[in-house]
């Protein structure tokens, strides 16, 4: 029989699914990153639109639509202040192929990727894929990353760092201060930062910035997504923004391996980065009020939380047994240690969910937190 690649020996299945198989039906799933809102109707609407006027029966453009970059383009205009060429973006098939080009296009055998740990479980998996070495990193007490951390270990294998804010699994925000170190280094080390914006409109405290607002060195990539923003995870559309240079060598990969997003996704995604943005700011408002729902009651249990600021996650520092015995009573929560080795004694929690579901499982987490007492 023909062996396996190495690369694929390295990856293992995703401990989060790991959580979700191991639960009973009946269990209360905070362990899933998808908002409980509908998409909005004026997307949906744009995919109906274009699918009964026969626009989505070919082939698109390989790296998207142009109406669909071009609304891209604006809206990085309308948020960060950004001049970005549309033919410097490729519509992908969700965040996750965004990751996956920016990794294959710039990770050669043996470079190292620096990243958050605990940290979005794909950033070590995808290294691995593209033939790299993972380097993950401890964040500081808040769950921020620090770039002083960075800067320590980025060596002459280093061919990218990586950024997430707002955070998965941590909530945290970076502050513009940081995203300023994070472009300094990108620039003076010539090396890429890789900036994962997928939760950038769901912040509560403070504000969202981006290290491609404070170099023009083309050192910095962004990679984000109508997932979070617009519940659109089963859309599967998200995008890639880079120097052209770059974003060339995305679309080698790109065109191969997926040709071009789903086009009834990108008529869709057009229809809800244009259209009103009130859903938007209703979904964050509801997050926020469920984050100081789950923050209080985690703390009243006498739990260690660090605030989060944005996203849809809290992680707080919890007993040995803690999850398990949360598990046995039918909620599901993540470990910590699925997001990287500094995870653990940490559990990942989504309030992505309804309030009476939040309510039900703080009750089943003040009894499991009573138990390993």
């Amino acid at each position: 029989m023909t062996e396996f690649s190495n690369r694929v020996e390295r990856v293992s299945i995703s401990g989060i699914r790991e959580v979700f198989e191991a639960a009973g039906e009946d269990a209360i799933n905070l362990g899933l990153g998808q908002p409980d809102f509908p998409t909005p109707e004026h997307a949906r609407s744009a995919a109906v639109e274009a699918i009964q006027a026969g626009k989505t029966d070919a082939y698109t453009s390989n790296k998207g639509t142009e109406s669909l970059r071009e609304s891209i383009s604006a809206k990085f205009e309308r948020d960060r202040g950004l001049a970005v060429d549309p033919e410097d973006i490729i519509a992908t098939a969700g965040g996750s192929e965004a990751l996956h080009l920016v990794m294959e296009a710039h990770v050669d055998q043996g470079d190292e990727v620096i990243y958050p740990d605990p940290g979005f479980v794909a950033y070590e998996a995808l290294t691995h894929v593209a033939g790299g070495d993972p380097t993950p990193v401890p964040l500081r007490e808040d769950l921020t990353l620090d770039p002083a951390t960075v800067e320590e270990h980025i060596t002459e294998d280093t061919a990218a760092f990586i950024v997430n804010s707002p955070g998965n699994p941590t909530g945290a925000v970076q502050s513009e201060e940081d995203m300023k170190e994070f472009a300094r280094i990108a620039e003076e080390h010539d090396v890429l930062c890789v900036s994962d914006e997928v939760y950038e409109h769901i912040v509560f405290d403070g504000a969202h910035h981006s290290p491609m607002e404070f170099t023009d060195s083309g050192n910095v990539v962004v990679v984000s997504a109508c997932s979070k923003t617009y519940s659109m995870t089963g859309w599967r559309l998200g995008w890639v923004v880079g120097s052209n240079e770059r974003i060339e060598r995305m679309l080698r990969v790109h065109q191969y391996v997926q040709a071009c997003a789903s086009a009834p996704a990108q008529y869709a995604a057009e229809g809800a980065i244009d259209g009103p943005q009130d859903v938007v700011d209703e979904m964050v408002a509801t997050f926020e009020e469920r984050r100081d729902l789950v923050v209080d009651g985690l703390t009243d249990m006498g739990l260690e939380v660090p605030e989060p600021k944005g996203a849809f996650y809290v992680m707080p520092k919890v007993p040995d047994g803690w999850v398990d015995e949360v598990l046995d009573r039918g909620v599901v929560v993540v470990p910590g240690e699925a997001f990287g080795e500094h995870g653990e004694g940490y559990a990942r929690i989504s309030y992505a969910t309804s309030t009476e579901e939040l309510e039900e499982a703080l009750d089943v987490m003040r009894e499991a937190t009573d138990a390993v007492r």
